[in-house]
C-alpha cells in the first residue's frame, strides 16, 4: 500500500485519501446490508417453516440482557437531560415572558430527538459493545468455527437475537426516555421555576402531537437495527487475539455512534420535507 500512494502524484494523492474513505464506507454500508438480509432470510424461514424454530428463549435473554438491566442508567441520563432543558431554556424565555413555554420546548426536543436519541447512544456503550466483545471473543476462542462444524449457523443462533432484542429494547427504552425526560423537566419547571403545575402540564398536552411520537419510535427502531447490526459485525470478523476484540469493542462505539446521528439527520430532514413535524 506504501508503495502504491508513492506512486500517486502529490497533488493527487488528498483526492486518493477521500476515495479510499469512500471506498471503506461503502463497503461498511454492503456489510451491513448483507448481515440484514441474511438474518432477515433466517427470521422469515421461522415464520413461514414449522421445522425451523425461533429461538423465543434466546430472544427473551438478549432482551432482559440488553434492554432491562439498560432502564437504571437511561432513567438517569434522560433525566439529566430533561432537567438540562428546563434550567437551559427558562432564562431566555423569561427574557419575553414565555417561561411557560419551557414545557413545549421540552416535549417537542425529547419526543422528536433526544429520547430515542439519548436511549441508542446509551445503549450503544451500556450493550454494543459488550456485544461485540462476547461475539470477537467467540472467534478467537474458535467457537463459531464449532457451531459451523455442527451445521449450526452463527447468524441463525447468535446474530438474529441479539439484534432483534437491541431493536425491541431500544423501541421500550425510548419511550421511557422521553417519559423520564418530560417528567423530570416539569418537576424543575414547578418546583425550582415557578411555573404552576396546571400550566406546564396543559401547554405539555398542547404541543405534543401523535406525529412526534410516532416518528420518535420510527427512528428508535431502526437505531437499535443498526446498534445490533454493526456490534455483530465487528464481532464476527474480529482477527488478531485479544487486540482484536479491543479494537471491534471501539470501533463499534464510534461507528454506532457516528451512523446513528447520520441516520438521524436523514431521517429528520426526511420527516421535514414530507411536512411530519
Amino acid at each position: 500500500m506504501a508503495d502504491a500512494n508513492a506512486t500517486i502524484p502529490s497533488a493527487l494523492r488528498p483526492v486518493a485519501g477521500v476515495g479510499g474513505i469512500v471506498r471503506d464506507a461503502l463497503a461498511f454500508i454492503g456489510s451491513l446490508a448483507w448481515l440484514l438480509w441474511d438474518m432477515a432470510a433466517w427470521v422469515s424461514r421461522a415464520l413461514l417453516l414449522r421445522q425451523v424454530r425461533f429461538g423465543y428463549s434466546a430472544l427473551v435473554s438478549q432482551t432482559v440482557r440488553v434492554g432491562v438491566r439498560a432502564i437504571g442508567i437511561v432513567t438517569l441520563v434522560s433525566g439529566a437531560i430533561g432537567a438540562i432543558l428546563a434550567l437551559q431554556t427558562e432564562p431566555s424565555l423569561a427574557d419575553f415572558g414565555q417561561s411557560d413555554k419551557v414545557a413545549n420546548i421540552i416535549v417537542v426536543a425529547v419526543f422528536r430527538e433526544l429520547g430515542p436519541l439519548v436511549a441508542a447512544i446509551v445503549l450503544c456503550g451500556f450493550a454494543g459493545a459488550a456485544i461485540a466483545a462476547e461475539l470477537g471473543t467467540m472467534v478467537v476462542g474458535e467457537e463459531i468455527e464449532a457451531l459451523e462444524a455442527m451445521a449450526l449457523n452463527p447468524i441463525r443462533f447468535l446474530v438474529v437475537p441479539r439484534v432483534l432484542a437491541t431493536a425491541v429494547s431500544l423501541f421500550v427504552l425510548s419511550v421511557l426516555s422521553d417519559l423520564v425526560a418530560v417528567t423530570a423537566g416539569g418537576l424543575v419547571g414547578v418546583f425550582f421555576l415557578s411555573i404552576p403545575y396546571e400550566v406546564y402540564w396543559d401547554n405539555t398536552l398542547d404541543q405534543v402531537s401523535t406525529s412526534d411520537f410516532l416518528s420518535g419510535l420510527v427512528k428508535s427502531v431502526v437505531f437499535g437495527l443498526i446498534l445490533g447490526l454493526i456490534a455483530c459485525l465487528n464481532g464476527l470478523r474480529v482477527v488478531g487475539g485479544a487486540a482484536g476484540v479491543g479494537k471491534a469493542t471501539t470501533d463499534t462505539v464510534v461507528q454506532t455512534v457516528v451512523t446513528i446521528i447520520v441516520v438521524d439527520l436523514f431521517f429528520t430532514a426526511l420527516f421535514y420535507a414530507v411536512g411530519w413535524n
